[in-house]
């Protein structure tokens, strides 16, 4: 048995978030750990309670990454002194420097490694997101570099931090939870009910992101009007968890060429921003809709391809490794940067229903291999065996 420091400090939303909800009760049931020590933001504390083998600390959270990196750094080590760890997992990219005690790096921002997110900022003018990741990005190859191991959600973004940082980096894929994501039986709101009722007779598309450069909306805006014109007089319905408006989305990512783009689009309401959907509420949303999209050009894993294969919804992702090793044969692909092979996608499984209904058995069957219970198995051997190695014989 072995005793953990998990330093869960950088989860403040989206896939930190749920990564941490399933992870910390599945690491409390594993008979492996003899004590684990969760480091949390205040705000995020709130919501566990020690029990059992489970403990929490909190350090409060400053915005600016590199202030909280810095404040890691001061105080960390003493802290994983004190309740006698034997090894620490390392979560949000960056490591702790000169830890004491083994450390696991769990890495999943593929920004970092992305040619085309640099390309993407660039071209934008977008300066200060690319000279922010830069430096981020500095620090996350240098993380890997002090890191006894560096664990990545896919083995497509573990090649990629293999040949970016020179160090092995292990594959253990994010799991699911299809019990507990299916769990909540308390209807959308009657706002959003009312906006999925106005494309009942509609071809309904739904991508859940907030807005962002790397998810590539834009791509998928171009795609919508040439589905249009091909479905012969039937409607189609775009659906978004976002709205595009810079102050509504985390991040500085501004969004006001995305709306010009999809503004006729907007106007005649083939695209429908429902904002934000409650995490308890998504299934929901994801069975209320026909086919799921994503035109990303970065990813590390993507949550909710799985959750959408959960759903039993036929995929159209961009040619990616790790949409490709997440969906294998549930999806059909396109080149990340053509609205119209996009848009032939679309079509070819709304045309082709026998096609539709096979991504739809296998997009069932896909999502039955991620688990949580898995994914914290696979860590928990990785944390024993840099544990074992420390210990003298």
């Amino acid at each position: 048995m072995i005793r953990l420091f998990f330093n869960g400090l950088a989860a403040s939303a989206g896939g930190g978030l749920t990564y941490l909800h399933n992870v910390i009760p599945e690491i409390g049931r594993s008979p492996a750990v003899e004590e684990v020590t969760f480091l949390l933001s205040p705000d995020l504390r709130k919501e566990f309670r020690d029990s059992g083998r489970i403990s929490f600390v909190e350090m409060p959270v400053f915005r600016n990454t590199l202030r909280r990196v810095f404040l890691e750094q001061t105080r960390l080590a003493e802290m994983i002194r004190g309740c006698g760890a034997d090894v620490l997992i390392s979560a949000g990219n960056f490591a702790l420097w000169n830890s004491p005690v083994p450390q696991i790096l769990l890495s999943r921002n593929s920004l970092y490694t992305s040619a085309d997110f640099s390309r993407d900022v660039q071209d934008r003018g977008d300066y200060a997101i690319w000279l922010d990741t830069l430096i981020k990005g500095w620090l996350a190859r240098q993380s890997i570099l002090q890191a006894s191991l560096t664990v990545a959600p896919s083995e497509a973004f573990a090649r990629d931090l293999t040949e970016w940082s020179g160090r092995k980096v292990v594959a253990v894929h994010h799991g699911f939870n299809r019990q507990s994501f299916m769990a909540d039986v308390t209807p959308l709101p009657a706002e959003t009910r009312a906006q999925l009722a106005e494309g009942q007779d509609a071809l309904r598309l739904l991508f859940v992101s907030h807005y962002n450069y790397y998810r590539n909306f834009e791509t998928l805006f171009r795609a919508v009007p040439i589905i249009r014109k091909n479905l012969n007089g039937k409607r189609v319905k775009l659906y978004l968890t976002c709205r595009l408006n810079s102050s509504q989305n985390p991040g500085t990512y501004r969004a006001e060429g995305a709306a010009s783009l999809a503004g006729d689009l907007r106007a005649d309401r083939d695209i429908v921003e429902l904002g934000t959907v409650p995490y308890r509420s998504l299934h929901h949303l994801y069975r209320a809709c026909h086919i799921y999209v994503t035109p990303a050009y970065a990813e590390s894993f993507a949550h909710p391809l799985v959750e959408a294969m959960a759903s039993g919804m036929p995929i159209v992702a961009s040619d990616l490794p790790v949409h490709r090793e997440i969906c294998e044969k549930a999806g059909v692909y396109f080149p990340r940067f053509s609205p119209d092979k996009l848009a032939e996608q679309v079509l070819r499984i709304y045309k082709d229903q026998e096609l539709s209904a096979e991504l739809s058995r296998h997009a069932r069957d896909r999502s039955r291999d991620f688990s949580w219970e898995k994914h914290v198995a696979r860590l928990l051997d990785l944390a024993e065996g840099l544990a074992h190695e420390r210990k003298p014989e």
